[in-house]
């Protein structure tokens, strides 16, 4: 199918366009073309006063619409990725907690086995978030299965993915972290520092070994004191991506300002979401752990501790705009562009450029999700 989408604004890996044609050919970008082209005989697809924008990619996502990646469940799996269209996500890490590490097996396998047969959202690889935590920042994460890092697992659970693991997180004061991260980054994983609280020097001895992501940045390890500056100053400081959930609840505006004003073109916008994601609210389990989830918030109902999020990340682009803390274009690029760069998957979506697969979405001028396209397809619409 060969066709052209006519808009007021696209957004595109060179920048934003105003007005003009975009192409789209068997499923793939092809050129920009500026509003004075003649396309005679052209089919064309306009939608009038739209921003088309790359679709989103979720790089930190647990669950979403009633099911968890933990769950090891085929059909859930593919109701999360249909769902996800609604969001504006048309790619994802699906997203482990710390766990046996028989469990984590059986999550891996059954990605490795069917992440290309589900259709919707694409899975374009797999996110360990642990289980090589420490417990004093630990979250949602069980400290029973908090454990020292290990090559060997590591290598049994990319065996069990085939190859799709494309990020893991583990604490950098744990024995052994430094060495596992150096060889981890060498086999193509990359490490983020997370629930952890490591020191400044700690973190930044990971930076050097190879780590270049921080967990959902403020969230889940040691602040910033002038004197000990901590895990937060180390995400300010080094050069590493840093993982962001713009819901309102989990980081405060001012924070959320300081660290797009230090380092927004290496800032991801994440969603953390768990299963109670797109549903009403209720009490919903993360792992093995009762949520009660109130007022946009999800909260362990023991302790009442921050237990992942149920933020969609097409809210967290437009929470960024509504705040007044960034541009269109750069809210679109924290949530598309850079999370595939940090995650290394940036050659196969991200952004809007020629030879990529059409991963789009149809933006109204007031910031409402109207569309969204898989390799040229209407997928969703609302």
């Amino acid at each position: 199918m060969h066709y052209y989408i006519k808009a007021q604004t696209f957004l595109t890996k060179s920048g934003v366009k105003t007005g003009g044609y975009l192409e789209i050919k068997d499923g793939k970008f092809g050129r920009y073309l500026p509003p004075e082209t003649d396309l005679f005989a052209a089919t064309i697809i306009d939608k009038k006063d739209a921003i088309i924008a790359p679709g989103l990619v979720d790089t930190h996502i647990h669950g979403y619409a009633g099911h968890d990646v933990m769950d090891a469940d085929p059909a859930g799996l593919a109701e999360i990725s249909q769902r996800l269209l609604s969001c504006g996500v048309t790619s994802y890490l699906p997203t482990t907690l710390t766990a046996p590490p028989q469990k984590l097996a059986q999550v891996c396998q059954l990605l490795g086995e069917k992440a290309h047969e589900i259709s919707g959202a694409k899975i374009q690889g797999i996110y360990l978030e642990g289980p090589y935590f420490t417990t004093e920042h630990k979250g949602a994460q069980n400290p029973a299965y908090m454990r020292d890092a290990d090559l060997v697992e590591l290598k049994s659970l990319q065996a069990y993915a085939k190859g799709m693991i494309k990020k893991i997180a583990l604490a950098p004061e744990r024995p052994g972290a430094l060495a596992f991260t150096k060889q981890a980054v060498k086999s193509g994983v990359k490490v983020c520092l997370g629930h952890s609280n490591a020191t400044y020097k700690e973190a930044m001895a990971a930076v050097d070994a190879g780590a270049d992501i921080f967990v959902h940045t403020y969230n889940g390890m040691s602040g910033l004191n002038h004197r000990a500056p901590g895990m937060v100053g180390a995400a300010f400081a080094s050069d590493a991506y840093t993982e962001l959930i713009c819901d309102g609840h989990h980081v405060h505006l001012g924070a959320i300002s300081a660290l797009l004003k230090a380092k927004k073109e290496k800032t991801v916008l994440v969603t953390d979401c768990m299963q109670a994601g797109g549903m009403p609210e209720g009490e919903y389990m993360l792992g093995e752990f009762l949520v009660e989830v109130k007022d946009g918030a999800a909260r362990l109902k023991d302790g009442g501790s921050l237990a992942g999020s149920v933020l969609e990340l097409f809210t967290a682009v437009k929470n960024l705009v509504d705040w007044g803390l960034c541009s269109l274009s750069e809210a679109f690029e924290m949530a598309s562009e850079l999370p595939a760069k940090s995650a290394g998957i940036a050659d196969v979506c991200g952004s809007i450029q020629n030879g990529r697969d059409a991963d789009f979405l149809v933006v109204s001028p007031t910031l409402e999700l109207k569309e969204t396209y898989v390799d040229g397809q209407s997928a969703y619409q609302r």
